[in-house]
């Protein structure tokens, strides 16, 4: 008698931890899924869409300070490179004219990169737009 008893309890035991259990795990991953498509939708705008003001700051940024400055270093960087190729050649008189057109295509490889400093920095955005829908 006593047997039937706890089997009793222990059913109704068993049953109410597992309904428990179950009830908090797909609330859970109710939670986890809503919060994934939550994170999704915000990972996938763009840097305009996320924060236009952020972003138009830190493009003026780019543009207006960080760009002269490489363009200073990347001036010094190609005339001092300029000045020891020419003094290394005894003063033009032992003269390759295919170092210059090195020397110019780094140049123009430099000043490149320079310029498209900005592209460069936001390709996610303009290489990878985000999807929709």
């Amino acid at each position: 008698m006593f047997s039937q008893i706890f089997d009793a309890i222990e059913e109704w035991m068993r049953e109410l931890l597992t309904g428990m259990i179950t009830s908090n795990l797909d609330t859970m991953f109710t939670d986890v899924n809503q919060k994934t498509g939550e994170i999704a939708t915000q990972v996938g705008q763009t840097p305009q869409g996320w924060n236009a003001n952020i972003f138009s700051m830190i493009q003026t940024l780019s543009e207006n300070v960080i760009v002269p400055i490489a363009g200073l270093v990347i001036t010094y960087v190609l005339c001092y490179e300029l000045i020891s190729m020419v003094t290394e050649k005894n003063n033009m008189h032992d003269v390759d004219t295919s170092m210059f057109f090195k020397w110019v295509f780094k140049a123009f490889v430099a000043v490149y990169l320079v310029t498209s400093l900005w592209r460069c920095s936001i390709w996610r955005s303009t290489l990878f737009p985000a999807r929709r829908g």
